[in-house]
């Protein structure tokens, strides 16, 4: 039986992964486990039949310390639970990225929010949590999001 002792969660700073978060440190306070909270960024680059478009360097600076700001920002927030919690900013495709660091740290479980969207949402900004649950070496639990 796995103990669950390297937890590592996915946030997109939604409040879905508030929530997955939150499940993923009582997880951990009741095995003696640890966190690692991760955010994947991607710098756009958008294709066209003559060329492409590549984000600027500041932009692209700008991008990467957004996202920095707010997963310190988010681990801020929930310390002091009695559960260490490692932030961990990549840059890359986020499910490829989640399950890239989850084979690094051998994570004992991998949790991540789902937003449930359904038809042309999910289509057009497609399912990470899907992908991970598809791809994933390692057990995923799928925390849904708040329904209206």
């Amino acid at each position: 039986m796995t103990a669950f002792s390297r937890v590592l969660v996915a946030t997109d700073f939604t409040d879905t992964s508030d929530r997955a978060l939150d499940w993923a440190i009582e997880l951990a306070a009741r095995v003696g486990g640890r966190v690692t909270l991760m955010h994947a960024y991607e710098i756009p680059i958008l294709g066209f039949p003559d060329g492409a478009l590549i984000a600027t360097a500041e932009l692209a600076s700008r991008i990467a310390d957004g996202a920095r700001a707010a997963l310190e920002g988010s681990v801020d927030q929930h310390r002091g639970r009695g559960v260490p919690i490692d932030p961990m900013l990549c840059e890359g495709v986020a499910w490829e990225e989640i399950n890239r660091v989850a084979d690094e740290l051998d994570a004992d479980v991998v949790v991540i929010g789902t937003h449930g969207r359904k038809g042309l949402a999910r289509a057009l900004l497609g399912s990470v949590a899907e992908r991970v649950i598809r791809t994933a070496r390692h057990p995923v639990v799928a925390i849904p999001g708040p329904r209206e």
